[in-house]
């Protein structure tokens, strides 16, 4: 990543408050995006997808594709499509990903991958990467405390060059 991207940090305590966070990046979001998520398992991802599938107006529940790989979801108005990945249980590059036609998808819609870091960048050299990180192990909170996630998500490319992400800090 260059000196140019732009970056923001938010701090979320709870699963509402990550999907609010996105409903307010799919208000960044335009047809060609592609957003790459990261995490560790239970940290978020499919529930910030979820916001993003309404920010955005899309049709049907916005769930984990791990078992489908993809799914498609079309707008409800003139927006974009929102196509969800789950690249978890693909072991190679962009090589194994290309039955799935994401380049062909990107132009015309957004485009989110879930565990997409190191497979999928080639795609586009305008991304945004989401990364979520939350306390595992015995770092992880007691039961009755906030089981808060640092989200940094960082715009790569000329497409995110001085953009202010800070409108997602708002939460």
């Amino acid at each position: 990543m260059s000196t140019t991207d732009a970056t923001t940090q938010v701090t979320v305590k709870s699963p509402d408050r990550m999907q609010e966070l996105g409903r307010r990046l799919a208000g960044l979001l335009r047809p060609g995006d592609l957003v790459l998520l990261s995490g560790e398992l239970g940290a978020g991802k499919t529930t910030l997808t979820r916001g993003l599938g309404e920010g955005l107006g899309v049709r049907g529940a916005v769930t984990s594709p791990t078992f489908v790989i993809a799914r498609v979801h079309p707008s409800l108005h003139e927006g974009p499509p929102l196509v969800h990945v789950d690249a978890y249980r693909l072991g190679g590059g962009l090589d194994e990903m290309e039955d799935l036609d994401l380049d062909v998808s990107l132009p015309e819609s957004v485009v989110v991958v879930e565990w997409g870091e190191g497979k999928v960048e080639e795609l586009s050299e305008d991304r945004l990467h989401v990364v979520i990180a939350r306390a595992v192990g015995a770092e992880a909170p007691l039961a009755d405390e906030d089981d808060v996630r640092e989200v940094t998500v960082t715009g790569v490319g000329a497409r995110w060059a001085g953009s202010d992400l800070s409108v997602l800090q708002e939460l």
